[in-house]
């Protein structure tokens, strides 16, 4: 393999991972940012948990729970207070 070759097989390979950086960017842009909110939910369920002692409101500390909380945000917080009063 010549020089020339070489550079030829560097620009395609530049070519193809730009293209495939522009392809998947937002899909990834919103796989980081339900995990960045699934996160979110985790601190809020813990903080629920943190002060159940107090308010008599505790919930379990999953990842099922924080990925409603996550993508439903205070809807989705209700939402699991009212499953959990009315099972």
């Amino acid at each position: 393999m010549d020089l020339s070759q070489k550079i030829l097989a560097a620009l395609l390979a530049g070519f193809f991972l730009i293209a495939l950086l522009r392809v998947f960017s937002a899909p990834l842009r919103l796989a980081l940012r339900l995990l960045g909110n699934t996160l979110l939910g985790f601190l809020a369920l813990w903080a629920v948990n943190l002060t159940a002692g107090f308010t008599g409101i505790s919930l379990g500390l999953n990842p099922l729970n924080a990925l409603v909380i996550g993508v439903l945000g205070l809807p989705g917080f209700v939402l699991l207070l009212l499953t959990q009063w009315v099972l």
